[in-house]
C-alpha cells in the first residue's frame, strides 16, 4: 500500500475489521464525491518519510478542502495554490527562528525528505467540508502510528501545534523522544504561544546533541 518499511510495520493494522471498513468507505466517497487528495496521494506522508528515516514529526487534523491544496503532507499545499494562513504563520516562525527567507514555495515535500513526517490523524476530506472524515476510522489507523513511532530506539521530536495535536501526548511515552508543545498556527491562536516558541531551533538543537543530521528546513 505504502512502498516501504512503514508497509510491514502496519500490516497487522491492515487486515483489522475497522480498517477494511474504512477503506470500504472511502472507496465510495471517492466514486460519489470530491475528496481530497487525490487517491494516489492519500498515503504520501509515509511514501515521502520513511519509518526508518523519521527524526521528526508534525502532527495536523485532516487535509485541506479547497481545490489543489492537499497533497497528503500535513499543513503543506501545492505550490500552484495560495499559501493558507497557517502555512503563513508556518514559514514567519521558521523565518524568525532560523533566518531563512519566506518561501515561495508551498510544498512541505522537501522536509518530509528530510525526515520530517507530516502526518494529518484523518487523512481524506470530502471538498469545502472540513472534518467530513473524521470518526471513521483515521483516528484509529493514526493513533497506532503513533504508538510504532513511540517504540522507536532513536530519537524522534514530536511538534504538537494546538489542543489537538496535543491530545496525542498520551501515546508518547518513550523518554527518547523530545516533544515540542505550542498554540496552533491558526491565525485564531498563533500570536498565543506559537510566534516565538522556536520550534525548528529546538528541533535541530536535540538532534544535534543526540548526534543526528540535524533537518533543513529550507523549502525552495
Amino acid at each position: 500500500m505504502i512502498g516501504n518499511d512503514w508497509d510491514h510495520l502496519l500490516q497487522e493494522e491492515y487486515q483489522k475489521e475497522y480498517f477494511k471498513k474504512l477503506i470500504s468507505f472511502i472507496e465510495r466517497e471517492y466514486q460519489d464525491k470530491t475528496i481530497y487528495p487525490k487517491k494516489s496521494e492519500i498515503f504520501n506522508a509515509f511514501r515521502h518519510t520513511s519509518y526508518q528515516d523519521t527524526k521528526v514529526v508534525i502532527l495536523g487534523q485532516d487535509p485541506y478542502h479547497g481545490e489543489n491544496q492537499a497533497e497528503g503532507l500535513s499543513f503543506s499545499v501545492k505550490n500552484c495554490v495560495r499559501k493558507p494562513p497557517s502555512l503563513q504563520n508556518i514559514f514567519k516562525e521558521l523565518q524568525d527562528d532560523l533566518k531563512i527567507p519566506f518561501p515561495k514555495n508551498n510544498s512541505l515535500i522537501p522536509w518530509a525528505k528530510e525526515g520530517v513526517l507530516l502526518l494529518n490523524t484523518v487523512l481524506t476530506v470530502e471538498e469545502r467540508k472540513p472534518a467530513s472524515h473524521k470518526d471513521q476510522g483515521w483516528e484509529i489507523f493514526t493513533d497506532e502510528v503513533i504508538k510504532i513511532l513511540n517504540q522507536k530506539e532513536t530519537p524522534i521530536v514530536f511538534i504538537l501545534w494546538g489542543s489537538f495535536a496535543k491530545g496525542k501526548k498520551k501515546y508518547i511515552t518513550n523518554k527518547t523522544h523530545y516533544i515540542i508543545e505550542s498554540a496552533h498556527p491558526s491565525p485564531f491562536s498563533a500570536y498565543n504561544g506559537f510566534f516565538g516558541s522556536k520550534p525548528f531551533s529546538k528541533t535541530n538543537e536535540f538532534l544535534k546533541l543526540r548526534g543526528l543530521k540535524i533537518i533543513n528546513w529550507n523549502v525552495e
